[in-house]
């Protein structure tokens, strides 16, 4: 047998280790906030998504510099120790309070600071779009999705719901932004800025 080599069986199950490894994706899920910042981190290899850490970064009271620095030091010390290779958020919607929207939007820009600093793609989802990749319905309340995460990821408690909503902009952007059902491209309208 000239030219074929065959493998131990610990090669070979050390080969198809790298193999799995190789086909992993670890996602990074961010929810900004000014007040706390929820994150989520979850590996896809193939279907299967496997829960890997969450929490929140609880931002103290003070100058907005300084608020953004503990959410971009706090998001920079997760990206260390997760090390995620794709991150994900949620886009900004238009608020009735266009000063929400904005500090919102600082937050978020921190966010995806922290990743870009890293090299990370960031990818951004509407919440219709995420609630509707979680839990299959794009007006799905808080509760909905904070149920829907813990049985996907087959979490033992339940997830604050900070924690809840960055999981479930990684489990979206897992499924490719579709989910269970794709976004439809009719029979939404917008609404004061928002999709209703």
């Amino acid at each position: 047998m000239t030219g074929s080599r065959r493998l131990s069986p610990l090669s070979s199950l050390l080969s198809r280790n790298a193999v799995a490894n190789a086909a992993r994706i670890r996602i990074l899920g961010i929810d900004p906030g000014l007040r706390v910042t929820g994150f989520g981190v979850l590996d896809k290899a193939g279907q299967k998504l496997t829960y890997v850490t969450s929490g929140c970064i609880r931002v103290p009271n003070g100058e907005l510099s300084h608020r953004l620095k503990t959410i971009l030091d706090g998001l920079i010390e997760v990206i260390a120790s997760c090390r995620p290779e794709q991150v994900a958020l949620e886009k900004v919607f238009v608020n009735v309070n266009p000063q929400s929207t904005l500090l919102l939007g600082q937050a978020r820009g921190t966010a995806i600071c922290a990743a870009v600093m890293h090299q990370l793609p960031v990818s951004e989802y509407t919440a219709l779009q995420v609630k509707q990749a979680v839990v299959g319905n794009g007006h799905a309340n808080k509760e909905q999705v904070q149920e829907m995460v813990k049985r996907l990821l087959r979490l033992e408690g339940d997830p604050s719901p900070d924690a809840a909503d960055a999981l479930a902009c990684a489990i979206c952007h897992a499924h490719g932004g579709q989910g269970m059902g794709k976004l439809p491209t009719a029979g939404y309208r917008v609404r004061r800025g928002r999709l209703v």
